[in-house]
């Protein structure tokens, strides 16, 4: 499988270039993004913030590989993910790419190790290493008494912990975050938030939040305001 170029010192980790989302709804030409241009560097945090509606988790979406722009690019240390083909592309996402959700999207009838063991069984890991993985991840976001616990035996906050578990099991690089404390309280948001950052601080993973938490937002390194369609500072 192709990989991603390491980056050189002082080049960006993630480049867009020129991206652009149009959709069809209803017969209508929808133009969601319109040049969206950003460099994110190793160990960043970068935050986008924006009305609702205005296109935030399409772009994080798009960042991910998870859907195609209309034209434009996105390159991981310099590799343009475009260019993969799907087998490719879906283990680029595997191991590059980190994803948190507002909503945890973990898989019920499993316990929260056999969740966070998911992306390394589709990696192809053996069961005892992915499981070896995953249990020093959730030690580390304190849920080491709860493994064998299903998410609806979960608290939500607990239930997000797996998801960021999950998503920083691998080691990826980059770990995108669509609201991840929006379906939270206050208090446990903020827990998430440090869990977040400190991550991005232990492993120099890149963070790109899509957020309408201000306190969120002020933690990262940048803010930029995604408005008609381009990304701007806040």
């Amino acid at each position: 499988m192709s990989e991603p170029t390491a980056a050189s010192a002082g080049d960006p980790l993630v480049r867009v270039e020129g991206l652009v989302k149009h959709y069809a709804d209803a017969g209508r030409d929808v133009r969601v993004l319109e040049g969206v241009e950003l460099e994110v560097q190793r160990g960043e945090k970068v935050a986008i913030v924006g009305e609702s509606g205005v296109g935030k988790s399409t772009l994080l979406h798009i960042l991910g590989a998870l859907d195609r722009p209309t034209a434009g690019a996105v390159r991981y240390g310099g590799l343009d993910v475009a260019t993969l083909g799907s087998d490719e592309l879906a283990a680029f996402r595997n191991r590059q790419i980190g994803f948190v959700f507002q909503f945890h999207h973990l898989l019920g009838d499993f316990s929260a190790l056999e969740n966070v063991m998911m992306p390394a069984l589709v990696g192809g890991e053996r069961w005892e290493r992915a499981a070896d993985r995953a249990r020093e991840i959730l030690v580390r976001v304190g849920l080491g008494a709860r493994l064998d616990h299903k998410p609806g035996e979960l608290s939500g906050g607990e239930q997000q912990r797996v998801s960021v578990a999950r998503a920083a099991s691998l080691g990826p690089p980059v770990l995108l975050a669509d609201e991840p404390t929006g379906n939270l309280d206050p208090i446990t948001g903020e827990e998430v938030q440090d869990l977040l950052i400190e991550l991005n601080r232990e492993r120099s993973v890149a963070l790109i939040i899509a957020t309408h938490n201000p306190r969120l937002a002020a933690a990262m390194d940048r803010v930029l305001r995604l408005h008609d369609g381009r990304l701007e500072p806040a």
